[in-house]
């Protein structure tokens, strides 16, 4: 059998394969064969002169505030291997990624692009995960394969009132997509602030057969104290009221323990003793899981502290037949009270859901306007 190419990892490397291997940036705009670096004119065209053709005339694009900007847009059968990008200027928030698979009108990726790349706040956070990387400095890695049968297409949204200055290049290779592969999805949402003993919902809605790969998580805390000891529910196949997996916390969910906090278990482990490592939030980045993001107050403008998370379900995907839903819950601890008591929150949570399906994409729900999407 003729090994497709997809699936790549470090035990098959060494196969060979017909795929075709492609790449759109903006040296070459339709990744068509033998066409990269043929540029005469382009935004670094001044930068270049004396130079001539084929010395980085067009490295780059720059997408008007309001304007929608087609990344990508490939015709044929493959798949997405990697997306590499750089907003040197603009407002993550208000850079909204969409991608549509074959001939579809909904998108199946709907995001800001910082979320997408587990950046959630407006600001760099470096990230080292197998389907994520976020480099020095702000460099936007993306390594979820992502087939696709007749065409990919990719768009940029500028809601921001400034110009956006975007380098990028969109790794693929064109092969034949086995029947068993479904489609990449990736869904936005933002409840600011959750009223009091509601759920937070990172995703509904979802018919198809699929399975749910990876949930990324921007957290700020309006109150004092632990904030994540709120479940995280997966509700699947017809599920009522009560889920079929159901999480422990929230730090938990995301692989950290003892509200990702050193000092936690050492003070558990040495009750009424002094000392220890000090008490503070940890960042991690592994492969599957992580906290790269602390924000922490300055004591001046800076009021709340805000977190962002990302939990990878990579080699433990959530599989569903027919439908699917996922729900966490805003919950800290109640101070001042004689027995520890949970105490639900308001706070101001954003979150990205990852997971492949087939086709056809259900709606999603509307995606909030640039003020609501607004990082204070």
């Amino acid at each position: 059998m003729v090994f497709s190419g997809l699936g790549l990892h470090l035990g098959n490397l060494s196969r060979l394969s017909n795929a075709q291997s492609r790449s759109i940036s903006p040296e070459n705009f339709s990744g068509e064969k033998g066409k990269g670096g043929m540029a005469v004119d382009g935004p670094a065209a001044r930068q270049a002169r004396g130079l001539g053709q084929g010395w980085k005339i067009s490295p780059y694009v720059v997408i008007e505030p309001g304007a929608t900007f087609t990344l990508a847009d490939i015709e044929g059968q493959g798949a997405i291997q990697q997306i590499w990008m750089t907003l040197a200027r603009g407002r993550l928030r208000h850079s909204i990624l969409r991608i549509y698979w074959d001939e579809q009108a909904q998108p199946s990726v709907e995001c800001p692009a910082g979320d997408f790349f587990a950046c959630g706040w407006e600001e760099y956070a470096q990230v080292s995960s197998l389907a994520v990387c976020v480099n020095p400095g702000r460099g936007f890695n993306c390594y979820w394969e992502m087939p696709f049968r007749k065409r990919a297409r990719f768009t940029l949204e500028n809601r921001s009132e400034e110009a956006l200055t975007i380098y990028y290049q969109i790794n693929y290779m064109l092969t034949e997509v086995p029947e068993d592969c479904a489609y990449f999805h990736a869904q936005f949402r933002r409840t600011n602030p959750v009223p009091y003993k509601d759920v937070y919902t990172i995703l509904e809605g979802v018919s198809g057969r699929g399975h749910y790969v990876g949930t990324y998580m921007a957290w700020g805390t309006n109150s004092n104290g632990w904030w994540g000891e709120g479940e995280i529910k997966f509700f699947m196949d017809g599920d009522g009221d009560f889920p079929t997996i159901c999480g422990t916390g929230t730090e938990d969910y995301f692989c950290g323990a003892y509200n990702f906090d050193p000092y936690v278990p050492w003070m558990l482990a040495h009750p009424g003793q002094s000392g220890g490592p000090q008490s503070r939030y940890q960042e991690f980045t592994t492969p599957y899981a992580g906290l790269p993001q602390v924000i922490r107050p300055d004591g001046v403008y800076r009021s709340q502290q805000r977190f962002g998370m990302y939990r990878w379900h990579i080699t433990d995907p959530v599989r569903f037949q027919r439908d699917f839903r996922v729900t966490i819950q805003a919950l800290g601890w109640r101070h001042g009270v004689k027995e520890p008591k949970y105490l639900p929150l308001q706070d101001d949570i954003a979150s990205v859901a990852f997971w492949y399906q087939t086709l056809p994409t259900a709606p999603f729900p509307r995606l909030p306007d640039a003020d609501y999407l607004e990082v204070d």
